[in-house]
């Protein structure tokens, strides 16, 4: 009885007695006034703020109304182009007061635990839509209904009790309001009502209907939620509302309950309400008929009622068809729900993702699904074989010591390091073998007692260290030494303990003890002990006699160690006198009879001096010392051998003791054998340079030696004879030259020398030493045994092989020879020189002699390159860079006539610097291609006859290619890059990418073909000889162009290409002649199905056009890549499997990137590379691509026709890019480029026919260009940087920039040419110091400009003079508008001020008298952000305002409300996840929020934000958490908390702390009750998302950050262990460990450890790309890892396949694995028959850079890959073939593909691409 006064509906105004302001209130402009349509008194509520402007009821908000009806009705009419809000206050039964927020001021819908936000939007369905919906200027009075039940229940799940209070705001008229349980229908008379199932207005309520009109016709009707979302307590029937009546109902729905958009179907949490025309016939239905209900052909399941049923959560719609009379539905995914129900009238819905409009028409377009499909092509052949290289020898020695040399135990090999390679060398026969993985030089090796266990270091802090199984060449372990620089190894002699010495990271040395035995059985090295010792030590040895047992030596120091109860413990040793001595070098005494004795535990210990100790290792004491003198005396005739006396000592290095002599190495180069007592000499040998190191080999025969100037030989004792092993430059090569007959190889290095090798045996022939002056470059004579090298003094020298002297010197110039080179044919050679000139030698003869010599033609300053030169095959042409390093030089070989000059200027790799061209190479002479390699990172092919590019290489390498070589077949080009050689498909010009191959420790200085094309030659710190695998007659290729399933044309399909593709003309060379060649520039050809933009340059130089790409005006860049052999389909623009769909965010770097014209409604804003274009009613986007880097700034024409973009330089483009849009079309229609480094600002004349673009600071240059021709019509280089241009609005012969102190004006001068007159003024001092940043004209003749300290100065433009300054803002003007004598400015604080400008003409007569406080503020806003871009309407009341928080706004003065528009992450993206019904979104980021995203519009929904803390990693619930409509979100921060958000109640639920390091990874379990983390420390953490309790921490990666954790649903019984998950963990150590877990029952195993090596820092560029892994959605036992490693791929494990196999392409030993119970296993080599152990590599899939990021569909079987290249790769694992495209400006550190794979997320750094995945 409670309720029944409210019953049947209840009059709220009459209750509460409105008129009397009593039990209400009123506040600001209420009036009561007399409608004249009502014919009654309403009350009318108007003003320019809403918040000061309202009735509210009841007065207090301690007080409640208590009204308990469903309904409210809202009686009440809009007034005119104003806005109005409505606010809620609705209690629910558990006691929280819920606002629900109706207002035409809100443009999207928001939502949060509290607070409920509907924009209200109010259309005439004959007028425009305008941006928020203000009501239109016939709007109509309006009955509201809204069902407050449903609003709690569907939006936030919670159960209404009743309305609190009602504030209704400004500006609308009101009548009443009421409240009812009733459903009423206002255009239903109760004569009507009887007849039809319909409830009638009360008459009290109804609306007065004059006879013969429609109600429909005079007023509006809106019911909110509309049926379609209502959770109705029985199916609905029919329909209970007339045809006229607007019913709509909301979209995106409140999480869980989403409901997705078909295309003619669409949501909105709108109500709209339209205006609706008369009928075609203009007259009114005789009687309200029935409202036609259009539904869906299923019948509605029963939902909840308020006794507690359950609320089945909507799905996305089906697809449906919508009628006048009918309506079809399809739908094949089971009963629809409640929710899916669509209602209409004779009018149609057509709503956006935002809003919800109606319109009426016959008829609306069936949805049809439109299949994408993949046009198949013929297989692409591979890049076959793979690899196609393989190591077969090694000229070098040493490296980072001289000293690391052993036998083996059969002493029938040698094993030493040549920097970064460990090489085999049998001496009988000279054979090779490798041991590959370290990235820097080889400090230290040993090997035990068996030749089982290799042990090596590199250099390096910290110092890594492997383990390699001898036999087979495998990495058994790779691990990190606890020291930074490891200087010793000692094995003992069972190969179980491993000693080494070096300094840790406080220069301190230290000792440690490594555990051994079980490495060869699958563990790990174990350190047993360390220890730190103030004594030097040189050497260090595990005795063989006890392997607890040790000895040191160092400076004055001989230390006896012992390892017990793992404690390393020293005892030094009593010297006596020799405490001073320096020694070098120890070795224990060996048993006669191989026995070890521990009653002789001898040890020598040599030094410096000459001094060798004899130590007894038991009793710790001295036993002899000796003194070795010099077998020859200074001025003695005869060798007289001494052992001890007086006078200088023989400096011993190094020595090695048998059991029957000891071998001495000394500095002044002889191996020495003595007898054990020293008696005398048995033998020596005389070495070219000091010996470094000795070693005895286990049968006593052989002693092998080593020397500090790279030799490596041994003396045969039996035969007394010397055998030299390998010979060696002691520093790096420069160039190299090989001789075809006689199979020979000449090198220069920068140890003075030049060598000459045999190819075949890789022995030295001959060396020539010059103290003086360093050999620089050097060729051979292609058919005399004559050698040609040039020098550092510029001389050039022939020497002859044969007589071993020098033939002929010539010195044409000063400085260095850069370049050296003949012709093949014999006949000239050709130097060039440091200080540029070039000259030409006869060499047909052997008298060499000079022909001519050019000055100025070669880039001076060049170092000395072997690419430096190049002739073609035919001997006719030469080329060099020259003479500047802008251009590259072709000439005739014969006459040195210049043919032709190609400007490469225009590639510009860094911002402000122009390209260089770097090195030049000839291809084939049939091919007659030119190859340049430039500083920008790319190689470029011209055509040698005409200069236009062939095709290009874009990102060959981080840093220029030095070295260029093509096969004579035209198959494989060669480049030295970097510590690497790499390998490109030449013929195949959608080539996968290069391969690469790795084994120099410094860069490679040049790369060259053997002379029968069957061997790679690459030199650097060492010389490697390379076979190149044969392939059959099959595999190979038409060498002079593409096979047919190529991308690329064939070399006649390339001259048809080439006219007039890129619109420029395109000149062909003239004959050689004396005179300046033509100067030609590279021209880039849009490809087939490009976007047919004209590339339009100026760079001053009318027939020079600059080297550019077109790959770097497209958005997609699609490549063919094969990984399988199944070949690949090449995609088609058609067959490409990505579209980009959408953007989030707005780019904040820019300045003026925003541009929005009210009366067009045309708005457009940039996102990185991209202008989007988008609807601000449907949010609909349209992006337009072509920028290669971010673009900076846009305008927009007067006439609204034509918008202009500007980039950057970047690495695709030497100067900026300006593009000219058709904003129609939307199409590029010109492209220009000017300014070197940026463009700060465009303007466009008020004619629209001059378009001004200033550069940035560096560029400093005005241009102004002829909309008409896109030509330069003037440009002029300013003499101080400028920060903005405007034209004069009042005529285009003026405009004006400001900058520096000063103002510039600009004068146009018509007439034959354009000049620009300067007038500069100065700014006034009352001013204030500080620069000019921004600027805008006002009412004529004035000109407003900010300051860098805050302040605003006026100008008259007529009399040029400043007579009026204000202090507008404490900070930087960065923003000014004027438009109807109003001023918006934006400072660098973020502050935003209107100005009343009305009185600033009157001021302007006053002169310097006028004062500022005549100018008045009217409003002031604080936004988010420094304001960067801003555009309004004419009279300044609302607009759009851009910041450098990346939000745009949508600004009302009127009611002086800022409102979010667009908005992006202000800082990196970490995450993106996707709710299990693929609803929403939610994203991650280092600002500390964690947003929800409807996906069907993109609209940001909830948002969670914690302060000071960056969120780095995110999780969503899976669906079968127990609870499924409470989805929670997992999200992991910085200071390692750990929150849990519930998405349905918009809440954090719970925050716990299992981490003490910042969490990196996060997951679920696949049943949603655990939750794993993983921090930057390594720790991986199990908890409970409900209780917050963590009940286990695993710690296997301590010390590395946590990469990634996968979760996947599997029965672990084929793994051999118990689980019902099973889950991986990847680390930046580029470890995966993979479990078994049943977290129910508490189970967790190990499963399987994957280690892999990390590559040379350069590789990855001072940092490594992240160690990414994941299971197979498609197949659960596959595992697919990207990371650092010797190649660049993706590898792919199966788990259930065990096999112990190294890669194919990785040397043995690359890849450690450990199985369960922590055991390492080591691969075995191919060839063998594996065994059970490790996850067979089942696939592997090349990439062309380190994967940053990594994502797998789950049914398409598709694998999406960023890279730090600013690239994204799609591999279809199917069909084998990949996808290249670019659009991000940055880094693609993430990409994720949805549930369905239907979409694909991708993110750089705060920028987040949302691409449509095609099906195939």
């Amino acid at each position: 009885m409670a309720r029944a006064w409210q019953r049947p509906f209840l009059n709220v105004f009459r209750y509460f007695r409105v008129d009397e302001w009593k039990r209400s209130a009123k506040e600001g402009d209420v009036a009561v006034v007399t409608d004249k349509t009502l014919k009654g008194a309403v009350y009318r509520i108007r003003g320019s703020v809403s918040a000061a402007n309202y009735i509210q009821l009841p007065k207090t908000s301690s007080q409640s109304l208590g009204l308990t009806g469903r309904y409210l009705y809202v009686l009440f009419r809009p007034l005119p182009s104003k806005h109005f809000v409505i606010h809620l206050d609705v209690a629910t039964e558990d006691g929280q007061v819920i606002r629900v927020s109706f207002s035409n001021l809100f443009k999207e819908f928001k939502s949060t635990a509290t607070w409920l936000q509907f924009p209200f939007i109010l259309e005439a369905r004959t007028l425009q839509r305008d941006l928020v919906g203000l009501a239109a200027a016939g709007s109509q009075w309006t009955c509201l209904q809204l069902d407050l039940q449903d609003i709690l229940l569907v939006y936030l799940k919670r159960r209404y009790s009743h309305l609190k209070s009602i504030r209704l705001c400004a500006s609308l008229l009101v009548r009443n309001l009421y409240t009812s349980d009733l459903c009423f229908e206002p255009a239903v008379t109760d004569t009507q009502g009887a007849k039809l199932p319909l409830t009638p207005m009360p008459r009290e309520m109804a609306f007065p209907v004059p006879k013969g009109e429609s109600w429909h016709d005079r007023y509006v009707y809106v019911r909110f939620p509309s049926d379609s979302l209502k959770v109705p307590s029985q199916p609905i029937q029919e329909s209970r509302s007339p045809p006229q009546a607007v019913l709509l109902r909301p979209g995106p729905q409140p999480l869980p309950c989403p409901v997705t958009s078909s295309k003619a179907v669409r949501d909105s949490v709108s109500p709209a309400v339209q205006m609706l025309s008369p009928t075609a016939s203009g007259q009114a239905p005789s009687a309200p008929r029935p409202f036609r209900e259009v539904s869906l052909s299923r019948e509605h399941p029963e939902a909840s009622s308020a006794d507690g049923s359950s609320v089945q959560a909507p799905k996305p719609f089906p697809k449906v068809s919508l009628s006048r009379g009918h309506s079809e539905a399809s739908n094949t995914d089971g009963p629809l729900e409640p929710w899916a129900q669509v209602e209409a009238s004779d009018v149609h819905t057509a709503a956006a993702s935002t809003h919800v409009l109606t319109h009426e028409s016959a008829e609306v377009e069936e949805l049809a699904q439109v299949p994408v499909a993949l046009e198949d092509a013929s297989p692409c052949k591979r890049f076959l074989p793979d690899p196609v290289l393989r190591l077969k020898g090694v000229i070098g020695f040493g490296g980072h010591s001289t000293r690391q040399a052993v036998w083996t135990v059969d002493g029938a090999a040698v094993v030493y390091p040549c920097h970064s390679v460990i090489v085999v060398l049998l001496v009988d026969t000279r054979e090779q073998r490798f041991f590959l993985g370290h990235t820097d030089k080889v400090s230290a090796l040993a090997l035990d007692g068996g030749s089982s266990l290799l042990a090596s270091a590199q250099a390096g802090a910290p110092s890594v260290m492997r383990l390699w199984d001898f036999q087979t060449g495998g990495c058994l372990s790779l691990f990190q030494s606890p020291m930074h620089a490891v200087c010793s190894l000692s094995f003992a002699e069972s190969g179980a303990l491993l000693c080494g010495v070096g300094k840790d990271h406080h220069g301190r040395t230290m000792v440690v003890a490594w555990g051994t035995d079980q490495v060869g059985l699958g563990g790990e090295a174990v350190v047993l002990a360390k220890a730190h010792t103030d004594f030097d030590i040189q050497a260090f040895r595990v005795a063989c006699f006890d392997e607890t047992r040790m000895a040191s030596c160092g400076q004055g120091s001989v230390l006896l160690w012992r390892l017990r109860g793992g404690v390393l413990r020293s005892c030094p040793v009593d010297l006596g006198e020799n405490h001073v001595l320096h020694f070098t070098d120890l070795a224990f005494k060996q048993a006669q009879d191989g026995c070890q004795e521990t009653s002789a535990a001898m040890l020598f210990v040599c030094s410096h001096s000459g001094h060798i100790l004899e130590i007894d290792c038991q009793r710790v004491v001295m036993k002899h010392a000796r003194r070795l003198l010099p077998t020859r005396t200074l001025g003695g005739p005869q060798p007289q051998k001494q052992t001890f006396g007086s006078g200088p000592g023989i400096a011993i290095s190094s020595l090695s003791v048998s059991p029957a002599m000891c071998a001495v190495g000394s500095e002044d180069g002889y191996l020495r054998l003595w007898p054990l007592d020293f008696s005398s000499v048995l033998l020596e040998a005389e070495h070219e340079g000091p010996v470094s190191s000795v070693c005895v080999s286990p049968d006593g025969l052989r002693v092998l030696s080593t020397t500090s100037s790279g030799h490596l030989g041994f003396l045969d004792t039996p035969s007394r004879v010397y055998h030299v092993l390998a010979r060696s430059h002691t520093a790096p090569v420069l160039a190299l030259a090989m001789e075809q007959r006689r199979g020979q190889l000449a090198t220069v290095s920068q140890d003075h020398t030049v060598r000459i090798w045999d190819l075949a045996t890789l022995q030295q022939l001959y060396d020539f030493t010059s103290s003086e002056d360093a050999p620089c470059a050097i060729s051979f004579h292609p058919t005399r045994p004559t050698l040609f090298c040039g020098f550092s003094s510029g001389a050039v020298r022939s020497f002859s092989l044969e007589a071993s002297e020098v033939l002929v010197e010539h010195k044409c110039h000063r400085g260095a020879v850069t370049g050296l080179i003949a012709t093949p044919d014999g006949r000239l050679l050709f130097s060039s020189f440091h200080q540029g000139s070039l000259a030409q030698y006869s060499c047909a003869d052997p008298q060499c002699r000079i022909l001519r010599v050019a000055a100025d033609v070669v880039c001076p300053d060049a170092p000395a390159r072997p690419s430096a030169l190049a002739v073609s095959g035919d001997s006719c042409l030469l080329a060099f860079v020259g003479p500047t390093r802008h251009m590259v030089t072709v000439m005739d070989s014969a006459s040195l006539d210049e043919l032709l000059r190609v400007g490469v200027s225009a590639l510009d790799p860094v911002s402000g610097h122009l390209d260089s061209a770097v090195a030049v190479c000839f291809g084939p002479a049939a091919l007659g291609h030119l190859l340049v390699s430039t500083l920008s990172n790319r190689v470029v092919v011209l055509d040698a006859a005409s200069g236009h590019m062939v095709r290009e290489l874009p990102g060959v390498h981080p840093g220029p290619c030095s070295s260029l070589a093509l096969s004579e077949d035209s198959r494989f080009l060669l480049m030295a890059a970097g510590r690497a050689v790499k390998v490109w498909d030449y013929v195949t010009q959608a080539s996968p990418g290069p391969q690469v191959y790795i084994g120099h420790s410094e860069p490679v200085q040049a790369v060259a073909f053997s002379p029968d094309q069957q061997q790679v030659l690459s030199a650097g710190d060492a010389i490697f000889l390379w076979d190149i695998l044969s392939t059959t007659e099959s595999e190979q290729s038409f060498p002079w162009g593409p096979p047919a399933c190529e991308a690329g044309p064939g070399t006649g399909q390339l001259e048809d290409t080439k006219s007039g593709a890129s619109g420029l003309p395109q000149q062909l060379a003239p004959k050689p002649s004396p005179a300046s060649p033509p100067q030609l520039g590279i021209c880039a050809r849009p490809p087939k199905g490009g976007d047919g933009t004209r590339d339009t340059r100026n760079l001053g130089t009318p027939h020079t056009t600059c080297l550019a790409s077109h790959k770097a005006f497209m958005l997609a860049k699609v490549s063919c890549s094969s990984h399988s052999t199944k070949g690949t389909s090449l995609p088609t623009p058609r067959g490409e499997r990505l579209c980009l769909k959408a953007v989030v965010g707005y780019s904040g770097n820019g300045r003026a990137n925003m541009v929005w014209r009210p009366d067009t409604g045309f708005f457009a804003y940039t996102c990185g590379r991209l202008v989007v274009v988008e609807d601000l009613h449907s949010g609909t986007q349209q992006l337009w691509p072509g920028h290669p880097a971010e673009i900076s700034t846009l305008a927009l024409s007067h006439s609204a026709q034509v918008l202009a973009s500007a980039s950057g330089g970047s690495s695709m483009a030497a100067h900026c890019q300006i593009r000219v849009w058709d904003v129609s079309g939307g199409l590029c229609q010109h492209l220009i480029s000017h300014h070197s480094t940026s463009v700060l600002a465009l303007a466009f004349s008020p004619d629209d026919k001059l378009l001004a673009t200033l550069g940035g600071p560096g560029d400093r240059t005005l241009t102004l260009w002829s909309m008409a021709t896109y030509d330069v019509v003037s440009s002029t280089r300013l003499p101080e940087p400028v920060h903005g241009v405007a034209f004069n609005p009042w005529g285009a012969s003026e405009l004006t920039c400001v900058g520096q102190g000063a103002v510039t004006w600009l004068l146009q001068q018509h007439g034959a040419d354009v000049s620009l007159q300067v007038h500069r003024e100065l700014v006034p001092e009352a001013v204030g110091a500080g620069e000019l940043t921004s600027l805008c004209y006002g009412a004529p003749p004035l000109l407003y400009c900010g300051t860098s300290s805050g302040q605003v100065c006026v100008w008259d433009t007529s009399a040029r003079r400043c007579f009026l300054a204000w202090e507008a803002d404490n900070s930087g003007i960065g923003l000014l508008l004027f438009s109807g004598l109003r001023l918006v400015s934006g400072s660098h604080t973020g502050r935003l001020r209107l100005w009343a400008m009305g009185a600033v003409s009157e001021l302007r007569r006053k002169g310097s008298g006028a004062r500022s406080g005549f100018v008045l503020m009217e409003r002031e806003l604080a936004l988010d952000g420094a304001v960067v871009s801003a555009s309004f309407d004419d009279s300044v009341d609302m607009g759009i305002v851009g910041t450098t928080a990346g939000t745009l706004w949508f600004v009302s003065w009127a009611e002086g409300t800022s409102t979010r528009l667009i908005s992006g992450h202000r800082s990196k993206v970490n995450e993106v996840v996707f709710s299990p019904g693929e609803s929403h979104c939610a994203t991650c980021s280092e600002d500390g929020s964690v947003r929800v995203w409807s996906l069907a519009s993109m609209e940001l929904v909830i948002q969670f934000q914690v302060l000071n803390q960056s969120c780095l990693c995110l999780a969503w619930s899976p669906p079968c958490c127990g609870r499924p409509k409470q989805q929670r979100l997992a999200a992991g921060y910085g200071d390692g908390s750990l929150r849990i958000f519930s998405v349905s109640r918009t809440a954090m639920e719970l925050k716990m702390h299992p981490h003490t390091a910042a969490l990196t990874a996060i997951a679920f379990s696949t049943n949603g009750q655990t939750v794993l983390s993983g921090d930057k420390d390594g720790l991986v953490a199990v908890s409970h998302p409900c209780t917050g309790m963590t009940f286990r921490v695993l710690s296997d990666h301590q010390g590395a950050p946590i990469s990634a954790i996968d979760v996947t649903h599997k029965e672990c019984g084929d793994l051999g262990v118990e689980g019902t998950d099973l889950w991986l963990a990847a680390s930046g150590d580029q470890r995966v460990s993979i479990w078994a877990s049943d977290w129910l029952w508490n189970r967790c195993e190990l499963v399987d450890w994957l280690s892999f090596p990390t590559p040379a820092a350069t590789e990855t560029q001072d940092q490594l790309p992240p160690s990414l892994a994941a299971f197979c959605p498609w197949d659960g036992a596959l595992l697919m890892y990207v990371g650092p490693g010797v190649c660049k791929e993706v590898i792919i494990y199966n788990l259930c396949r065990k096999q112990v196999r190294a890669p194919a392409h990785v040397s043995p030993g690359a890849l450690g694995i450990r199985v369960v119970g922590g055991d390492w296993l080591s691969p075995e080599p191919m060839g063998l028959e594996p065994h059970a152990g490790c996850p067979q590599v089942v696939e592997k899939i090349p990439l062309p850079f380190f994967a940053v990021s990594l994502s797998l569909s789950r049914g398409t079987r598709l694998l999406a890959v960023g890279f730090a290249e600013c690239m994204l790769r799609l591999v279809d694992c199917a069909t084998g073939t990949a996808q290249d495209f670019a659009g991000h400006d940055n880094a693609v550190h993430l990409c994720r593909f949805t549930l369905s794979a239907r979409l694909l997320f991708t993110a750089a750094h705060n920028e987040i691409l949302v691409w449509e995945v095609a099906s195939c």
